[in-house]
């Protein structure tokens, strides 16, 4: 059977699933058709003309340059196709963004036939996506006198690619679609489940709210009522596109309510409208302008207060809240432009400049913000081979430096790692700054869509300023399914080749390693002053300063070393007090939140900013779990402040970490590992030399505020819960509510324990061993009234354990100890009350493979307590998963319920706790 064939049985299946055909990437195929059409009777021709115009992908897919080569063929007259004339040849190559397509249009720009190349250059003027093989020929045929390159490069230096796209509307009508009460996590519009199916664009749409067809004809028929408005889609009291990282979430929402990006190109949709009552999420906002959509804050409840100004509080102490105007589905509704105000009909119901400041309102004009990125690197070529200033053509950058006024950790951080400020100026918070990346990190349920925008934006290789990238393969390992088979092994090949190092190796050379991506960053980030750029929102490393971001964003920091972003605002975290020997630290985490609630009136002012946390005698493994928690308290980053030699007692252990990757022969032909080492070197005797040491504050920088840790206040261990039965729909999976273990009164039935995630370190497995041989030795046996599931983090912790002899007190104990040489092949669905010694990977906390049975009580140390995530709901009784430390997940599953403190209390007796003391020394310069 030909390939074409096989394409029509798959076409014919999809449409059993009400999906259209699947865009075509690949050579053979597309190869196959061309053929087709040449053959003027040929049976399919119709058919493959459709094919060959309107379903395939562009960039750099193989699809894309035997596509370009027979458009080129088409123009040079090689080949005559009726339906498609040479001027229609230009117009599909103008919409292949380009890789080949653009080699084919230089080609012809610069060749022999000059009314030929004018057509060629007219389309070159529209094109961004030009690298440096590319930008090298024009400047080669420049300097030989060639004037159609010296037309493009005069056209480039004056961005008409920029300038000559419409402006946006100065009007846009929307009509508002009521998503969820609450905050809306991304699992509502990407759900892990369906992480396989993401590079579909088509077939993942469907799981849009969760395959909720309620919801989705709701939406679909509001569209018909208002064919002639875009939708709005809200988080009503509750902030939009919180959780995890997803470009798949806002490609489902574009899918669902946006623009299509080009009349050639299935399934690509752009420019959503989204909002929130208490706006968006920071991650997911930056996601939403690589597709040039709008996010929203709404601000439409407020705290209602008494004449004197006080907020005013319900029984339970929670502040009340009033509306200041409805966004009710169906609400008709007027963004307005360029007076920067959301309309109610004439009524002004707000100021939304930030949501158009003017660099948002370039990316909306240009479709997106990689148009931009690209855009401002071509004019600097052009204008460089001229030798001409750089014409201001885009929003200057705001550059705010405040006189006699210090750097918190990120302000130093960013100007360390600036590109094109101001010589010698330095920049505050508020700040627009474009900086180069050190680290990067793909994740493989998102990877196979980085891999598709790296594609589509035709690159070829990682940028040489990156340090170091790395492709896990951490979510998928829980399962080795067939979805898992079909997929990994292809993303593996594909950033391998780019020039990453790779959780698996293409040619099988070492061992598969499904280590945890947050963790592995942390090892592999070897410069407190790096900037780190990563697939998963709980890319938050406890050196440098990490920035979860979605596939998009990890493709444009692969493919140019740079990020651009404002220089976030900073609230800073201290500590005093003492911590009781039975707490643990996640205890201390848990607390952070609830004391920074009540220090300021329940309002989280670590959203959206960078928490400055001087943790100072934590190596990086256990203050992780502080930054790695930082993402549930909504915050945009986290910056630990360390003591030089807590620092270098970390760097040296990365150093080991990254030696064990090299032993495995995990280094690239760049020797990207070894490299990674030397920096560490050389961070390592400039903080002994006392040239540069362990990075801190200034003594006078501003913060938007300051919260005090009182560790003296943390008597009993804290429990972040979901409360999924509050009467206010919009306080339920929040993360916000935390609670002593004596809230539940050693009574509240646990079902299942989870111990593992990113949350936990070497030190929590110990724990575990300690704690099982605690309650043998006091109880006279191990037996689990609820199943307890372990996944360690990465493998040398637990090849550290077992040098050390605490994998076999766990291996005693288990029931079920993971197997790399026969993986499961498919996802548990029911469990024993056993331990289970799972493959290192994120297993219940990603909810993509494993997931506790519907309507359990789940008690984790992991980060995810969104509905669903982890348990679904059944038809008797919601599912509820609680986040707390490790002693507490073990003992309420040895118990089968929560324990109370005295019980807790005797099972942790006489064990190392993960201990903190806050450092005694001044961490600021």
């Amino acid at each position: 059977m030909n390939t074409y064939k096989e394409y029509i049985e798959q076409i014919e299946e999809r449409k059993g699933q009400g999906l259209s055909p699947q865009p075509i990437d690949g050579a053979k195929l597309l190869s196959e058709i061309i053929e087709q059409i040449k053959d003027i009777d040929n049976e399919f021709r119709e058919d493959s003309l459709k094919f060959f115009i309107y379903n395939v992908l562009p960039g750099t897919t193989s699809a894309a340059g035997v596509k370009a080569k027979f458009l080129k063929e088409i123009i040079l007259g090689e080949f005559i196709v009726k339906e498609i004339t040479p001027t229609f040849a230009f117009e599909q190559l103008s919409h292949m963004k380009g890789g080949p397509s653009i080699k084919v249009l230089l080609d012809i720009a610069l060749g022999d036939d000059v009314s030929l190349a004018k057509q060629a250059a007219t389309v070159l003027k529209t094109q961004v996506f030009l690298y440096e093989a590319d930008t090298a020929r024009l400047e080669a045929a420049f300097k030989n006198g060639n004037e159609i390159a010296k037309d493009i490069i005069e056209s480039y230096a004056k961005a008409e690619f920029f300038t000559k796209l419409p402006d946006i509307p100065e009007e846009i009508k929307v009509v508002t679609f009521v998503a969820g009460v609450g905050d809306i996590s991304t699992d509502l519009l990407s759900p892990g489940g369906d992480a396989h199916s993401r590079s579909d664009r088509e077939l993942h749409g469907q799981c849009i709210f969760e395959h909720n067809k309620e919801k989705q004809n709701e939406l679909l028929e509001l569209q018909k009522q208002h064919p002639d408005k875009r939708v709005m889609l809200i988080a009503e009291k509750g902030t939009m596109g919180v959780g995890s990282s997803r470009m798949s979430g806002v490609n489902n929402v574009a899918l669902w309510t946006g623009v299509k990006a080009s009349p050639y190109v299935p399934f690509i949709n752009i420019a959503p409208i989204i909002a929130g009552t208490n706006g968006i999420s920071p991650i997911f906002l930056t996601t939403v302008g690589v597709t040039g959509g709008i996010g929203i804050d709404l601000k439409n409840w407020v705290k209602k207060k008494d004449a004197e100004g006080n907020t005013l509080r319900d029984a339970d102490g929670e502040p009340i809240l009033e509306e200041v105007y409805s966004v009710a589905t169906g609400t008709v509704l007027t963004v307005n432009t360029k007076e920067k105000k959301l309309y109610n009909g004439s009524q002004e119901l707000m100021d939304i400049s930030a949501s158009l400041t003017p660099q948002k309102a370039e990316f909306i004009k240009a479709g997106g913000s990689y148009a931009v990125v690209f855009g401002k690197k071509l004019q600097t070529f052009a204008s460089k081979v001229l030798g001409i200033d750089v014409v201001p053509v885009y929003a200057t950058s705001k550059e705010i430096s405040i006189e006699n006024q210090g750097l918190t950790a990120v302000e130093k951080i960013f100007n360390k790692n600036a590109v094109g400020t101001t010589p010698g100026k330095v920049l505050h918070a508020g700040s627009d700054v474009r900086v180069e990346v050190n680290i990067v990190g793909s994740q493989d349920t998102t990877g196979l869509m980085t891999s598709q925008e790296l594609e589509m934006m035709a690159a070829t290789i990682i940028s040489p300023i990156v340090d170091g990238a790395y492709q896990s393969g951490c979510h998928t390992a829980s399962v080795w399914d067939n979805k898992s088979k079909a997929n990994i092994p292809r993303l593996m090949k594909f950033m391998n080749d780019f020039g990453l190092i790779t959780a698996r190796d293409p040619e099988n050379k070492y061992k598969p390693m499904t280590d945890v991506i947050h963790k592995v960053l942390n090892d592999i980030t070897v410069d407190d002053w790096a900037i780190i750029i990563g697939g998963d929102s709980h890319t938050r490393m406890s050196k440098g300063v990490a920035f979860g971001a979605d596939s998009g964003t990890v493709a444009l920091a692969l493919a140019t070393g740079e990020a651009s972003m404002p220089i976030p605002q900073s609230v800073k975290v201290t500590f005093k007090g003492e911590m009781k020997s039975y707490m643990d630290f996640r205890d201390v985490v848990h607390a952070t939140q609830q004391q920074m609630l009540s220090q300021f009136g329940g309002d989280n002012v670590f959203q959206g900013r960078v928490i400055e946390v001087h943790i100072g005698t934590l190596t990086a493994d256990q203050a992780f779990t502080f930054t790695d928690w930082t993402a549930e308290m909504k915050a945009k980053a986290s910056i630990c402040i360390s003591e030089d030699e807590t620092l270098i007692e970390s760097l040296e252990i990365a150093k080991s970490r990254i030696q064990i990757m090299i032993d495995k022969g995990m280094d690239n032909k760049l020797e990207v590992l070894k490299g990674l080492i030397a920096i560490a070197n050389k961070r390592i005797a400039e903080i002994k030399s006392g040239e540069k040491p362990a990075l801190t504050p200034d003594a006078n920088a501003k913060y938007a505020a300051e919260v005090v840790v009182d560790l003296d206040k943390i008597i009993e261990p804290m429990i972040a819960d979901p409360d999924v039965y509050n009467e206010d729909e919009s306080k339920r999976y929040t993360h916000d509510t935390i609670r002593p273990l004596s809230y539940y009164g050693g009574t509240k039935q646990v079902d299942l324990g989870f111990v593992g995630s990113c949350m936990v370190h070497k030190g929590d497995m110990k724990i575990l061993a300690q704690m099982l041989k605690n309650i043998e030795s006091q109880q006279g046996k191990v037996e689990f009234k609820a199943p307890l599931v372990v996944a360690p983090p990465t493998y040398n912790i637990v090849d550290e354990l077992k040098a050390e002899g605490d994998w076999e007190v766990l291996q005693r104990y288990s029931g079920f100890e993971f197997d790399d040489n026969d993986p499961k092949a498919a996802a548990r669905t029911k469990y024993e009350n056993m331990l289970y010694l799972e493959r290192p990977g994120c297993n219940l906390c990603m909810g993509n493979q494993e997931k506790a049975e519907p309507g359990d009580t789940v008690m984790a140390t992991s980060t995810r307590l969104f509905q669903g995530r982890v348990v679904k709901d059944s038809g008797e009784k919601k599912g509820e998963s609680l986040l707390s430390s490790t002693p507490v997940v073990v003992i309420s599953t040895v118990l089968g319920r929560t324990p109370n403190l005295q019980e807790y209390e005797a099972a942790v007796e006489g064990i190392n706790l993960t201990k903190f003391k806050p450092s005694h020394k001044l961490l600021v310069k």
